[in-house]
């Protein structure tokens, strides 16, 4: 819940100086690289979480069958 808290209070310059740090670790040319990756990692999680949802309600009478 703390945790929560935290990043609730983040403001515009905190943001900035977060954004210039990024930006000074990585440079400006890995930063749309890096975005491409963390997008497929997102997209990978929510397929496999589709997936299970489909396991789930399949049920276990349909693993028995197979």
């Amino acid at each position: 819940m703390n945790g929560l808290l935290l990043f609730g209070n983040l403001g515009t310059s905190e943001v900035l100086i977060i954004a210039l740090v990024v930006l000074l670790l990585f440079g400006g040319r890995k930063i749309p690289e890096l975005m491409k990756g963390i997008g497929k990692g997102v997209r990978s999680f929510k397929e496999g979480m589709n997936d299970i949802e489909k396991e789930i309600e399949k049920g276990p009478d349909s693993e028995k069958k197979q």
